[in-house]
């Protein structure tokens, strides 16, 4: 009996925002981890303005070592352009109770 090799754990994913009232700026950006079918890593990018379906990218790795890499340059990246840590939108809601 042939037995696939377990999936990597992707649980870690990063979200941020960037809101200036001055600029009428409202932006969300978003990474996670996904497994893709051949047993590597995906980066999983969504972008866009808060209150709007946004944009995503994707960007196909290898090992979960490289994933985590580029997963945490683009988010320190980010964090230098002014986002900060955020919660999602559906973290938001549950906290609110809607």
């Amino acid at each position: 009996m042939n037995q696939t090799p377990p999936l990597p754990r992707t649980d870690e994913s990063v979200f941020l925002r960037r809101i200036d009232p001055a600029c009428n700026m409202a932006r969300f950006y978003a990474l996670t981890l996904e497994p893709t079918l051949f047993g590597e890593v995906a980066v999983m990018r969504h972008w866009g303005r808060i209150g709007t379906r946004g944009r995503s990218k994707s960007c196909f790795l290898g090992p979960m070592d490289d994933a985590h890499g580029v997963l945490h340059r683009q988010a320190e990246r980010k964090k230098r352009r002014g986002y900060v840590a955020g919660t999602s939108g559906v973290a938001a809601c549950a906290q609110a109770g809607t």
